[in-house]
């Protein structure tokens, strides 16, 4: 499974040698789980059971020989190419031990990561509403204006500076704005 941008840096400098390790060297290229193997094309009923072409045998989804399905099965038979991948068994990709690694196909690796998708989901949806809440609020709080209210063209009245105040009392005649400030309000 490809790693997410923002967990990208969970991850050790050296992980594609050490997933490499764990997939093809401990596992030897098949799932840990189901033992389907890694870069074949695999016949599977969609239930977990599937042709083990190696050993001529059907298989249920955790590697065991399973019973051989009943006639009309090749309406159902589906066929899927197998991807081994390393997955963290306790999620934390930070822990890295050997024991915390198993290589699994992509049938096995979602059923594993199923409530970890779950929980993700559930905080990601309850942190949505949760911004939403707060936009909606910010939305319905009342605009507050200081001073000569904005028109288009003007500056706010927060960004206002003695000198822009001079330039627009000149613009528009007026001559009573005084280019320094008068000596009898310092006394």
């Amino acid at each position: 499974m490809p790693i997410m941008a923002e967990h990208r840096w969970l991850y050790p400098i050296d992980w594609p040698e050490l997933s490499k390790l764990i997939r093809f060297g401990r596992a030897k290229g098949r799932c840990e789980h189901c033992q389907r193997p890694h870069g074949r094309r695999v016949f599977h009923l969609g239930d977990g059971r599937w042709w083990d072409a190696d050993r001529r045998q059907w298989r249920d989804g955790r590697g065991r020989r399973a019973r051989a399905p009943g006639a009309g099965v090749a309406a159902i038979v589906r066929v899927t190419r197998v991807f081994i991948a390393c997955a963290h068994l306790n999620h934390d990709p930070t822990d890295n031990a050997a024991r915390n690694l198993a290589a699994l196909c992509q049938r096995c690796h979602m059923i594993h990561d199923a409530a970890e998708h779950r929980r993700r989901r559930w905080l990601n949806a309850y942190r949505r509403r949760a911004l939403g809440d707060f936009l909606v609020a910010i939305e319905r709080m009342p605009v507050v204006t200081v001073g000569r209210p904005i028109t288009r063209g003007s500056p706010p009245a927060w960004a206002e500076t003695p000198q822009a105040a001079r330039s627009d009392a000149r613009q528009a005649g007026d001559r009573a704005v005084p280019d320094r400030a008068a000596p009898d309000l310092l006394a």
